[in-house]
């Protein structure tokens, strides 16, 4: 348990960083969509779009998975105290599907820049938020 603190504190800036993915991806694609017709344009954010999702996106998921795996293993005690690990895991599952969403997405605008409206991508890029807030709420407020 010496090393517990640290281990949260690299889950903490891993969320962090994961979450700047969740919420720059959708509004890359935004910029894509508008942009469709722009050839040069939407080569240079197909581009940001990979390299945002490679470099930051997929590493932070995984370190925070991981380190909050860990996290669990050395504190399993955690789950009797109250349901609200269950609901940030509930949610967690959410952002993961999420995260694989914006794979899928970010695939087929390369085939198609017309896909969803930008609107659309204005809306789905309120879901990271939602989930964000609901995780902290749990982990800090534990309501249940």
């Amino acid at each position: 348990m010496a090393y517990y603190s640290w281990i949260l504190a690299f889950h903490v800036m891993s969320f962090i960083s994961w979450m700047a993915f969740l919420f720059y991806m959708p509004r890359l694609f935004i910029y894509h969509r508008e942009n469709a017709d722009t050839h040069a344009f939407t080569d240079v954010v197909k581009v940001q779009e990979y390299k945002l999702q490679k470099i930051i996106g997929i590493p932070a998921m995984w370190t925070t998975v991981i380190s909050g795996a860990t996290m669990l293993y050395l504190n399993s005690g955690i789950f009797s105290s109250g349901g609200w690990m269950y609901a940030k895991l509930f949610a967690l599952s959410f952002l993961l599907a999420y995260h694989i969403s914006l794979t899928k997405i970010r695939l087929t605008m390369i085939e198609n820049p017309h896909y969803k409206s930008s609107k659309w991508f204005r809306v789905y890029n309120e879901v990271p938020t939602l989930l964000m807030i609901f995780i902290v709420i749990m982990v800090v407020v534990k309501p249940f």
